[in-house]
């Protein structure tokens, strides 16, 4: 008897790791014939990029136990029995978030540890095993530790095989767009300190280019934690960035004959396709090009090589509360938070090179970045300049796809998963595991 504990924080990850790994485990267990003598649970800790919505959404997952959403993480760990009667043994799985919070639930639990580290692992010393996604994690591990690792490559490429049985409406060997129009998606986030600023600023970038390219069309997928209505109170007067940005107020506007989703669409007739369906890869790929936040859009993104233009205005820094752990958390403190936002932010401007996980991975400019005090006119000008070079998003797409690698991730951390508790069960006392 075994519990496998899934450990996550925002929407992101929940949606494109927490579930592929699902299925994985699921896979694995029923070739063992083991899947009802394993309990797969999730607990969800404290995140300042979560929406709330991330306990919701996991439970439509198929074979998901036990969820603990974030506000009772503490009691959890304080007294974990009050949750359930946890089993003997047990892996702790890290997917997302503040590493240590992982580490601690592990340790409080007596379970074996696994982190999978999509760019450092931070507390190898207490990882069992180190699942790293490439070849950069594994070697920012210090050598002492690396006998712990083993790279199992990128969930989001699993997102991609997984949804690319899904039907398109755009003919093999056939350029993105057509001849009735082109098509660009608007990924503002899912986190609201992304969405009150994002969402103004693709809106106005939006509204410019339809003023200049009337026939453009476009799309704003919704992540599956955020309905709707909560994303319109983002678009709305009374947020103070519509007005800074020079976005016109939008509403929602329900299906209609011709078009079967709701819409956000505004005065100046510009119309906006909600795409409420997760995950929307078939419609995504019928775009010619993504306008993005920082953020795992960017993975999901490259993941299916879409050409993307990254983009952060930095004139409002002081919102940007979206950091993970303990700091993140100090961000969102009364009165100074916004200062430790600002100093955190502009600390991480000064230091990193790159902010999308495309140009991170490769170690150089793939897919533009517009991180500073950009404005929407300029970057529509941009977009226009772009769509007036298909070659050059092409070859954009080519070395998204060659970056991505091969699926199979979520297998291969699920295989390390069931090992690490295979030599658990076999060892007579508590110890490391032999190296790999």
């Amino acid at each position: 008897m075994l519990d496998i504990v899934l450990v996550s924080n925002g929407p992101g990850e929940v949606c494109t790791w927490v579930r592929p790994v699902l299925a994985a485990l699921r896979r694995e267990l029923t070739a063992r014939g083991a899947l009802d003598a394993v309990g797969i649970h999730l607990v969800l800790t404290p995140c300042p990029n979560a929406n709330g919505t991330e306990a919701r959404t996991a439970a439509h997952f198929v074979g998901i136990g036990q969820i603990v959403p974030a506000r009772h993480f503490c009691r959890l760990l304080c007294r974990p029995r009050r949750y359930r009667r946890w089993r003997h043994r047990g892996v702790v799985v890290f997917l997302g978030g503040d590493q240590m919070w992982a580490v601690l639930l592990a340790a409080r639990l007596g379970y074996r540890q696994i982190c999978y580290a999509e760019w450092v692992a931070r507390w190898p010393r207490w990882c069992d095993r180190v699942a790293a996604m490439g070849q950069r994690a594994y070697g920012r591990l210090p050598q002492r530790w690396r006998s712990r690792a083993r790279i199992v490559g990128d969930l989001m490429a699993d997102t991609e095989e997984r949804d690319s049985q899904l039907p398109t409406d755009r003919p093999a060997g056939r350029p993105r767009g057509n001849g009735s129009g082109e098509t660009l998606a608007l990924l503002p986030g899912s986190k609201p300190a992304k969405l009150s600023l994002g969402l103004p600023f693709l809106l106005a970038t939006a509204q410019r280019l339809r003023e200049c390219r009337p026939r453009l069309r476009f799309l704003l997928p919704l992540a599956p934690t955020l309905e709707r209505q909560e994303l319109l109170r983002y678009a709305l007067a009374d947020n103070p960035f519509m007005a800074a940005f020079g976005a016109r107020p939008v509403a929602l506007q329900p299906p209609q004959p011709g078009c079967p989703h709701w819409q956000l669409g505004s005065s100046d007739g510009l119309a906006i396709t909600l795409l409420e369906e997760y995950p929307a890869t078939a419609r995504l790929r019928q775009c010619r090009l993504a306008l993005t936040t920082i953020g795992a859009n960017t993975a999901e993104l490259g993941a299916i090589g879409l050409p993307m233009m990254v983009l952060l205005p930095t004139q409002h820094l002081q919102v940007m509360r979206a950091w993970d752990g303990c700091l993140g958390l100090l961000g969102r403190l009364p009165l100074v938070g916004r200062w430790v936002a600002l100093a955190m932010s502009r600390w991480a401007l000064a230091r990193m090179r790159f902010f999308s996980w495309p140009n991170i991975e490769a170690g150089r400019a793939i897919v533009p970045e517009r991180i500073g005090p950009i404005h929407p006119h300029a970057i529509a000008a941009e977009v226009l300049e772009l769509l007036q070079h298909p070659a050059t998003l092409e070859a954009m797409a080519a070395e998204l796809r060659a970056l991505r690698g091969g699926s199979g991730a979520a297998g291969r951390l699920a295989r390390l998963v069931l090992e690490v508790a295979d030599a658990d069960r076999q060892l007579q006392r508590r110890g490391p595991l032999q190296r790999i």
